[in-house]
């Protein structure tokens, strides 16, 4: 096959880029939750034959740069029928529980093509509590069910769903992700009769050629050296606050992110998955490079990143007894609700530290709600309810956005979603609608940006009240560290939660009764620059 020239090359790229979008929409509209059609906490991609992410769509980063751990995990098996996989084990090609990806076989003539893969967040899947994302778990199995590579056929996906809470809003999306993937075989099938499947094969290695060599460039104009970066995780074990530690090299048109020396795997769930700690390593080298760079496997060549095994950024099952490698042997496997979301934006805090950026809030300030089916809303209180007039239960889960770190030459943006989240807000009409809650304020926190030549953004206040019985889980960062500034700048303030004006930690399960009010103040990013 000849090569494509630099326009045939654009268009091809455009056409993959194209179709991952549409992927993208089709599953945002034909979803049933509040989180994936309001906030769109949900993820495209499109994979050759050998599970090299050949493009995405510009959806959520902590997803997309751990997806292809998730197609390596089906690589081998038998993809002739072009059946459908489905996964969401952390140690098995996922990253927590709640996101779940959907794989499918991209066939043409009965030659394989490449997969067509969705994740998607959904608002619960099981667990000791509502919304799967418990602030105090020490187990992956406390916080929903474990899927393991598994065929999606009929009966495996309304079976999954019945395990969760809200099984029809579970098996909706689940179809909603079968739609989307549909859609990305549709548009790569129709692309390869236009222009050829041999072409196409070889245009998918003429985009990532290309991505690695612009990907090169970039890191060759940064200048040669190590550079270092210390952070904290703020554990509420009482061993307190646990260390990360990452040394960056840039040589020549490499980049080597080394974190030797962080803290070991431990018992609450801040643990990583070395997917997810690729994945906010990607997403950081990507702000420091050239967003306009293919998303694609090429512009990640360049890039090693040396984890320890054991460590909080690679945690592993533990071997309990028996005999590694044996059928007796029993493992523990790690909880990882918060390495997913708050652990991952500490690294790209790392990354970004060690080259000189200002910091952003550094955590998705997450909080999930619910209720059983049997929790009745107070009288005259929305939420969903079944025949009799009961309420029906609901899962809710929402991230929230706060100050992003100050820029050499501009202000850091305010109230928006930093680093490895990209996910939209509920609107207040949505949520008021759909579950028994009140949203009685939600605006800036003005003057929590860091003070500087340029201010960090400024964090956000929700403050909400709950309108019928339900738990609530609270997993947030930056409670107890402040967000740095840059070259002078000051660091921005920490964020803080209440429910009815009386501090809580910011890792936090609890109940809500009617009436009460939970209060969340987002932190404020970076300023740069002394003022």
């Amino acid at each position: 096959m000849s090569e494509l020239d630099p326009i045939q090359l654009q268009v091809v790229t455009g056409a993959l880029r194209a179709a991952c979008e549409e992927m993208g929409a089709v599953l945002i509209r034909s979803a049933r939750s509040s989180n994936i059609k309001e906030r769109r906490d949900a993820s495209t991609a499109l994979f050759n034959p050998a599970g090299e992410m050949v493009m995405q769509a510009e959806h959520i980063p902590v997803h997309l740069g751990s997806m292809p751990a998730a197609v390596r995990a089906i690589l081998e098996e038998d993809h002739s029928q072009g059946m459908p996989w489905v996964l969401n084990d952390p140690f098995a090609g996922g990253t927590h529980l709640p996101d779940i990806t959907v794989i499918t076989p991209i066939l043409l003539d009965g030659v394989l093509m490449g997969y067509a893969a969705s994740r998607a967040h959904h608002a619960d899947v099981g667990g000791r509590t509502p919304g799967s994302m418990p602030a105090d778990s020490h187990a992956l199995e406390e916080e929903g069910v474990v899927i393991g590579p598994t065929r999606l056929d009929e009966p495996t996906l309304r079976g999954l769903s019945a395990q969760m809470r809200q099984p029809a809003e579970r098996e909706a999306d689940l179809r909603a992700q079968l739609a989307a993937n549909r859609m990305g075989a549709l548009r790569l099938s129709e692309l390869a009769r236009r222009v050829g499947a041999e072409r196409l094969s070889g245009a998918f290695g003429a985009v990532l050629d290309y991505a690695e060599r612009r990907a090169r460039a970039c890191l060759a104009a940064l200048p040669d050296g190590e550079r270092h970066a210390e952070d904290v995780l703020e554990d509420v074990a009482p061993e307190g606050d646990l260390v990360l530690r990452l040394r960056a090299t840039v040589a020549g048109e490499r980049l080597t992110l080394d974190f030797t020396g962080s803290a070991a795997q431990h018992g609450g769930n801040l643990n990583c998955p070395l997917a997810v700690t690729r994945s906010a390593c990607l997403f950081a080298t990507r702000v420091l490079t050239d967003p306009d760079i293919p998303p694609s496997a090429g512009a990640y060549r360049p890039i090693e990143i040396v984890v320890p095994e054991g460590s909080i950024l690679n945690a592993r099952p533990m071997l309990v007894s028996g005999d590694a490698g044996t059928s007796g042997a029993l493992l523990s496997r790690p909880a990882v609700a918060a390495g997913n979301v708050e652990t991952s934006s500490r690294v790209a805090d790392l990354v970004l530290a060690a080259f000189g950026r200002a910091q952003g809030q550094g955590t998705m300030n997450n909080l999930t709600l619910g209720a059983a089916p049997d929790a009745p809303p107070r009288d005259g209180a929305a939420g969903r309810k079944d025949r009799e007039g009961r309420g029906a239960g609901f899962s809710y889960y929402e991230t929230l956005g706060g100050g992003q770190g100050a820029c050499p030459d501009a202000d850091g943006p305010s109230g928006v979603h930093v680093a490895m989240s990209n996910t939209l807000n509920t609107p207040v009409e949505a949520l008021e609608r759909e579950f028994p809650l009140r949203v009685v304020e939600y605006a800036l926190r003005r003057g929590s940006g860091g003070a500087g030549a340029h201010r960090g953004g400024d964090g956000v206040v929700r403050e909400l009240e709950a309108l019928g019985e339900m738990t609530f889980s609270l997993i947030a960062e930056r409670r107890r560290h402040s967000p740095r500034g840059a070259a002078g700048g000051g660091p921005g303030r920490p964020g803080r939660d209440s429910i009815d004006g009386h501090l809580i930690p910011g890792k936090t399960t609890g109940t809500l009764k009617p009436g009460q009010r939970l209060r969340l103040e987002t932190p404020g990013g970076g300023g740069n620059g002394l003022h």
